[in-house]
C-alpha cells in the first residue's frame, strides 16, 4: 500500500488537494476530521481521552488497510514537531510492516493566506476550525510550517496552485498510478 500522508496546518488546502488526488488515482480517502468528528461528540476536543483514542483509532485504520494491501490510502493531518513525531513514527512503522510505503507532503501558505481560507463556508461541513483569532492562537501555540522530522516530504506551497495542480505533482513527485488521463499543469492530455 501507498500511504499519502498529507500535512500542513489548517486551511492549507489538505482536504481539497486530497479529494483531487483521491479521483485522480481511485486511493482511498481518510481524512483527520472523520476520526475528530466521531469522538467530539463524547470528548472533548484537546481532552486526555480524545488525544488516546484518535491516535489508536487513525493508527488502527492504517494499518488495517496496510495489511488488507488497499493498493493506496490518502491521509490528512496537522503536524506538530516533537508533539507528534511518535505518532508518525507508528503510522510508517505499521504501513512498512506490511511492505506498505509513505509518501508525505508537506501543504502550505503564507499565515495571511491561511487566515483568509480559515473562514470559508466550506470548511463548516467538517466542523473545522473557522475563526481568524482562534487560528493564529493555534499557530502561535503550534508549529505548524516544520517538515515531518526524519523523512523525506514533497513540500508544496500551493499559493497560486489548483488543487488539481498540486494533486499532479504529488502524482509526478510520487510516480503515482492514475485512473484517468493525467492533465498537465498547461491543461493538456
Amino acid at each position: 500500500m501507498k500511504l499519502i500522508f498529507i500535512y500542513g496546518p489548517p486551511a492549507a488546502g489538505k482536504l481539497t488537494v486530497a479529494r483531487e488526488l483521491a479521483e485522480a488515482t481511485g486511493f482511498k480517502l481518510f481524512h483527520n476530521h472523520l476520526s475528530v468528528n466521531l469522538l467530539t461528540p463524547v470528548f472533548e476536543f484537546g481532552s486526555r481521552p480524545f488525544f488516546r483514542l484518535i491516535a489508536k483509532f487513525r493508527l488502527e485504520i492504517i494499518e488495517e488497510a496496510a495489511k488488507e494491501k488497499i493498493s493506496g490510502l490518502i491521509f490528512t493531518f496537522c503536524y506538530a514537531p516533537g508533539l507528534d513525531d511518535p505518532f508518525v513514527a507508528s503510522v510508517a512503522q505499521a504501513v512498512e510492516r506490511h511492505d506498505g510505503r509513505v509518501c508525505f507532503v508537506q501543504l502550505y501558505c503564507r499565515r495571511e493566506c491561511l487566515e483568509e481560507r480559515v473562514i470559508n463556508r466550506s470548511r463548516t461541513a467538517h466542523a473545522k476550525l473557522n475563526d481568524v483569532e482562534a487560528l493564529r492562537e493555534f499557530l502561535d501555540r503550534y508549529d505548524m510550517f516544520s517538515v515531518v522530522a526524519n523523512y523525506e516530504s514533497l513540500s508544496i506551497d500551493n499559493l497560486g496552485l489548483t488543487p488539481r495542480e498540486a494533486a499532479q505533482r504529488i502524482i509526478a513527485h510520487y510516480d503515482l498510478t492514475t485512473t484517468s488521463p493525467v492533465v498537465s499543469e498547461s491543461g493538456k492530455a
